[in-house]
């Protein structure tokens, strides 16, 4: 494909660059439609818009209901994101050490909360923690939010990790330095790039889900994506546009920040 751009007849590249602008307009196309609406000064779906406002937005950040699933989420997503990174890096390092067979077999293994469809995730620990009582509490949330955000850290840490020269590790313990001290002043910032990136897409997995949310969550217990399920079931409330266009910027933001992060990462 990109011999054709570069080095293809002309109308031949015309022919693509029109062809990937419109799959481009095709995927980011209804993304981009709940940008303008989310500034209708009227609660309708509606093109033409009767005039801007911004209420939709003023409603997300003082009605009652939204603030608390935005709280919701940030604290699960954060205390998602740290014992992620905790079980997934060591998880990584654990398995940086085996042999590559047995390496690639756990880690795949490791890997199924991604592969399997959510449905079948959130169906299997539906019933383990009703089991256990865990439905419909914090710790039930925090560890269902695990399961699925443990693999994007072991897959970006161990994607550092295959990177690392362990020639340092020798000349460090040559040199007298402890495992300790070998680890904090040598391993770890080395690998810190992908435990960021490992950090930021367990966030993002945690905040953004909905279908382990309405297993193992409770209506006390409403996040974002909840609350936004209900808003469309209920009364199509128009805050839900607001919602999803800062949502939209901010995996913007996060996209952005992680590929620098990786730009970094492959410069070193």
């Amino acid at each position: 494909m990109l011999d054709l751009l570069f080095h293809g007849a002309r109308p031949a590249r015309i022919a693509f660059l029109v062809w990937c602008g419109w799959v481009v307009i095709f995927l980011v196309g209804p993304l981009l439609a709940i940008v303008p609406l989310s500034f209708n000064s009227e609660p309708y779906f509606t093109f033409p818009m009767p005039g801007l406002s911004l209420q939709w937005y003023r409603a997300f950040f003082t009605l009652d209901n939204w603030r608390l699933a935005l709280w919701n989420s940030t604290v699960i997503g954060l205390t998602v994101m740290a014992v992620s990174v905790l079980l997934g890096t060591l998880a990584a390092l654990g398995l940086h050490r085996l042999p590559p067979v047995a390496s690639r077999a756990l880690t795949a293994f490791m890997a199924l909360p991604m592969a399997l469809p959510l449905i079948v995730t959130a169906i299997s620990v539906y019933f383990a923690f009703t089991r256990i009582g865990l439905t419909g509490t914090f710790a039930g949330m925090v560890l269902s939010h695990t399961i699925i955000a443990t693999p994007f850290v072991i897959i970006a840490v161990g994607a550092s990790l295959a990177r690392f020269d362990e020639t340092l590790i020798r000349a460090a313990a040559s040199l007298g330095a402890g495992p300790w001290r070998t680890f904090w002043r040598v391993r770890l910032p080395l690998i810190r790039p992908g435990i960021l990136n490992g950090a930021i897409f367990a966030f993002v997995a945690s905040f953004d889900d909905l279908v382990v949310t309405l297993f193992v969550g409770s209506t006390e217990l409403r996040t974002l994506p909840r609350q936004m399920w209900a808003g469309v079931r209920e009364n199509l409330d128009p805050t839900i546009l607001a919602v999803a266009t800062l949502l939209a910027a901010l995996s913007l933001a996060i996209t952005v920040i992680s590929l620098r992060l990786i730009a970094r990462e492959s410069r070193k």
